[in-house]
């Protein structure tokens, strides 16, 4: 007997049609569970802002450790026994982890943040530099 193997075409190894639907059908990379997040700097300070819409405050926690700010949210949905007729439902528990390493320069006694309409609006206000100190010279008798 002898010991066949089967060959194959190298142009035959990839399905090629179907790694390309597969790659079009797929969720993209992007999809995630973090949100978009925006940082602008200006001479006053640094302004972040973090897109979460279906949260409230109360579902946002925002706080300041040594040279981090971690944004952390937390939302449970209410489960319900009957289906109410949902063909899919994707808006379930949601809830993701985000630490940013502050400048040197930030002013962290000073951090404020708004919440409006699903936008997060964080300002990060930049220390004052020290001031040159004009020393008058008093002519002594």
């Amino acid at each position: 007997m002898r010991n066949l193997v089967h060959y194959t075409k190298p142009a035959d190894l990839f399905d090629w049609n179907s790694m390309l639907d597969t790659f079009f059908s797929e969720q993209p990379v992007w999809n995630t569970s973090s949100p978009a997040v925006d940082i602008q700097e200006d001479e006053n300070g640094y302004r972040m802002e973090v897109e979460i819409p279906g949260l409230s405050e109360k579902d946002i926690e925002l706080k300041v450790e040594e040279n981090l700010i971690t944004l952390s949210t937390r939302k449970e949905e209410k489960k319900e026994e009957k289906s109410n007729g949902y063909l899919l439902r994707e808006r379930k528990n949601r809830e993701f982890c985000r630490s940013f390493v502050l400048p040197e320069d930030v002013e962290r006694e000073s951090i404020k943040a708004a919440f409006k309409n699903g936008l997060l609006n964080v300002t990060l206000p930049k220390k004052e530099k020290a001031k040159p100190k004009l020393i008058e010279v008093k002519v002594t008798k």
